[in-house]
């Protein structure tokens, strides 16, 4: 359904009382966290966040915002079988605040990150997907589930998808949706329709959907780790598969 890769700074790490590992040596065609970079470059990044998506496997952009060197990986403090790290995004500590305002938890918080790296909808629109599987808002909730659970749409149909446009300037209304749509589903199934759509409703409980919750939750458990988490600059990551 969509890309997911979530990050936080390497201080943190000893939050949870884990140390990090340090990041692989670098080589000329990898980036100093670890991971190679693109081959063709930001055409490889459709969210712009830095990262991309080549052979099966998470890219740097060469010269972008993740190809700072200041991230880190770890394993031992990683979901089981599963990259995590962390490094630090310029103003991401306000716009975890935004959020908060708005009504946002720390789930939510984590489910942002995961979709983009300054948690906003710089993004293409819909995600470049059209009708009920168009993603809005800065938790890139599709639209199946918008005119499903949330009041703001009820009664309204899959053709009518560019009306959850709104959400993409209304921070809100993007929360309130949210937790509307967690409420109608329940949290286990929201987190199936959230990864992978009416196809993740019907069948929730895949390995797929299943790794996808433990980054969320790994996420989010960082994120409580320490107050100052729910304000500062770092971004934790997680590396969900592209579906």
């Amino acid at each position: 359904m969509k890309r997911q890769i979530i990050g936080v700074t390497a201080a943190l790490a000893a939050l949870v009382g884990l140390a990090l590992n340090a990041a692989p040596t670098a080589s000329a065609d990898t980036a100093p966290n670890g991971y190679a970079y693109c081959a063709n470059g930001s055409s490889s990044d459709p969210d712009g966040d830095g990262w991309g998506w080549e052979n099966s496997q998470s890219c740097v952009v060469r010269g972008s915002a993740a190809d700072t060197g200041g991230g880190s990986s770890s394993s031992s403090a990683c979901p089981s079988n599963m990259s995590c790290g962390s490094y630090t995004v310029s103003g991401l500590g306000s716009r975890k605040s935004q959020v908060r305002n708005a009504g946002g938890n720390s789930l939510d918080l984590a489910v942002a990150m995961l979709e983009t790296e300054d948690m906003t909808t710089n993004y293409a629109y819909g995600d470049n997907k059209t009708g009920d599987s168009a993603n809005f808002g800065i938790f890139k909730q599709n639209w199946l589930m918008l005119h499903s659970a949330c009041s703001q749409f009820s009664d309204q149909s899959a053709s009518q998808y560019n009306n959850g446009a709104a959400l993409n300037s209304n921070l809100s209304q993007d929360v309130s949706c949210l937790h509307q749509s967690q409420n109608h589903y329940g949290t286990a199934t929201w987190f199936a329709g959230h990864r992978n759509g009416s196809s993740g409703l019907s069948n929730p409980n895949t390995t797929d959907i299943n790794n996808y919750k433990t980054a969320v939750y790994w996420i989010q458990s960082q994120i409580n780790s320490n107050s100052a988490n729910l304000s500062n600059d770092t971004r934790f990551w997680v590396q969900v598969p592209a579906i």
